[in-house]
């Protein structure tokens, strides 16, 4: 198995700046693409983005399209989501997953989440 674990969260004004990362375990993340998710308090789970396996093809949701990036890096294992222009509405505790269907069906572990807040 896969262990994923995310990072960079904080608390940020709108307008904002935050880079998130997802570290995986094993090499082997490189054979998989990958999505990001997050969760509001009392909130379903939502798509954010999702990046293939190369790197080359990323998806967006329509609520983060054009602030949101979502990259990776191969050799460190590591996959990032570059985040700007942040809103309150993005407070979330994001978590990263393996994407087994492409762009938003997950599987194997979800990580421990790193919690974003946005202040208004």
């Amino acid at each position: 198995q896969v262990q994923l674990v995310e990072s960079g969260g904080g608390l940020v004004q709108a307008g904002g700046s935050l880079r998130l990362s997802c570290a995986a375990s094993e090499r082997t993340f490189s054979t998989y693409a990958m999505g990001w998710f997050r969760q509001a308090p009392g909130k379903e789970r939502d798509f954010v983005a999702a990046i293939s396996r190369t790197g080359i093809t990323t998806y967006y949701a329509d609520s983060v399209k054009g602030r949101f990036t979502c990259s990776r890096d191969n050799a460190k294992s590591t996959v990032y989501l570059q985040m700007n222009s942040l809103k309150s509405e993005d407070t979330a505790v994001y978590y990263c997953a393996l994407v087994s269907t492409w762009p938003d069906t997950t599987f194997g572990p979800w990580g421990q989440g790193t919690q974003v807040t946005v202040s208004s």
